[in-house]
């Protein structure tokens, strides 16, 4: 099932259940605490936490969002990733846990042929906050699990927030078994890569007034009112429903690895080291696709340095796949082509995207060239003098005089040792 009717069923089958459907915000909110949205319920924080009326007491949406804190494990893993979108059903005031369970465990079980994903009954697990005992009852009555398969985790797994103050709650997630080539069986916190989860039901209740970890936080009160706040990751349902290995390999991100490497003369799963370049690629330009599209342009600061950041990590990865050619314009199509299935208004920002983020690559490019030269001189000498360390200054100085990311110096420092 390929990702654009993933999208639509999850929202044909809340709309059908009177929800009203929302278009995706923006990636860019104005809220000085955050970057990016980064979840599918930023924008309707104002409801939860009771500071507007909300037009209407059931929401759906698939929202786009961002997320650079794991930058570096892009590529690393199997689910990482900056770009990606986030399903969600929302419930202000009106049903609760009940309701959310039910509607959830209807669309992933339903048949393929009856509007629903399918999915094997016996591969699914569900966690809950550790005293949650309405939850487990719930997902008895309703799904018919036992308790070997319903799993009581702390706050550190089944308590959500937003990593600032704001609305939270106790929550459930369901998971799916991939089975035993993935790790041992049984439980779902230790067993590797084994148990997926990929919808994660909030029972958003109190709301939270300092947050130090995740699971260290203070409760400053209840809600004005329960709510619901749901967020399945499309990509990981995508990864399941297609029987992939990876976020990396499902359509909507795949064509870009797959032309990425036919560029490099590389084949995918032949190389460690050359897989997870070809994972950054594919992930860094669909996510600068995407942010250009919202408006953020290439800079030093802020929003425009992330941007930048990203851009320039797929011209590195490119060149460090032995493509020193100019790439974007080969790549940055490829995407589009893609993400417009979902994201039709793309059509009309595409010259403005693509002009934008060519001309990055070629600034980059002059960067590179001088930059690279200096590092390799400031590297050769280090070694020589007997050092293992390149200096703060000889850093600053690529910086300051070469314009040469200062997290770029890090990551080619660390890969000459």
């Amino acid at each position: 099932m390929e990702t654009a009717e993933i999208r639509r069923r999850f929202l044909a089958h809340f709309e059908r259940r009177d929800h009203t459907v929302v278009p995706s915000a923006s990636l860019l909110l104005d809220d000085p605490n955050l970057l990016f949205v980064n979840a599918g319920m930023v924008p309707f924080v104002p409801y939860f936490l009771g500071q507007e009326l909300p037009p209407y007491d059931r929401a759906v949406s698939v929202q786009k969002c961002v997320r650079t804190i794991d930058i570096e494990e892009v590529g690393q893993t199997d689910r990482h990733g900056t770009f990606f979108q986030m399903n969600g059903n929302f419930s202000f005031g009106d049903y609760f846990k009940e309701g959310a369970i039910e509607h959830a465990w209807d669309l992933v079980t339903r048949p393929q042929s009856d509007g629903g994903y399918g999915m094997d009954i016996s591969r699914l697990h569900v966690s809950v906050y550790l005293d949650d005992d309405e939850s487990v009852a719930i997902w008895k009555r309703v799904a018919g699990l036992d308790d070997s398969r319903i799993h009581r985790l702390g706050r550190k797994d089944n308590y959500w927030h937003m990593g600032i103050p704001g609305p939270g709650g106790p929550d459930s997630e369901i998971f799916y078994d991939r089975g035993p080539e993935f790790g041992p069986d049984g439980d779902i916190e230790k067993a590797g890569d084994r148990y997926l989860e990929f919808w994660n039901l909030v029972f958003m209740q109190v709301r939270l007034s300092a947050v130090r970890a995740q699971d260290d936080f203070d409760i400053a009160g209840e809600l004005p009112r329960k709510n619901i706040d749901t967020g399945m990751g499309l990509e990981r349902m995508a990864m399941l429903l297609q029987g992939k290995g990876s976020i990396y390999e499902v359509d909507e991100v795949f064509p870009v690895l797959g032309r990425a490497a036919e560029l490099a003369g590389k084949t995918y799963g032949a190389n460690h080291e050359d897989d997870v370049r070809l994972r950054i690629v594919a992930d860094h330009v669909r996510s600068g696709l995407m942010l250009v599209a919202d408006g953020v342009r290439p800079g030093n600061e802020a929003r425009g340095y992330v941007l930048r950041r990203i851009l320039r990590r797929v011209v590195r990865s490119m060149r460090l796949l032995g493509v020193d050619d100019v790439t974007l314009p080969e790549l940055l199509p490829v995407s589009y082509a893609k993400m417009r299935e979902s994201y039709p208004e793309l059509d009309a920002e595409w010259s403005r995207i693509s002009q934008v983020v060519y001309a990055e690559e070629d600034a980059f490019r002059q960067t590179l060239k001088s930059g690279t030269t200096m590092f390799d001189l400031a590297a050769s000498q280090t070694k020589q003098s007997g050092g293992a360390q390149l200096s703060g200054e000889k850093a600053f100085q690529l910086h300051d005089t070469y314009g040469f990311p200062i997290d770029l110096t890090l990551e080619m420092a660390a890969e000459q040792g």
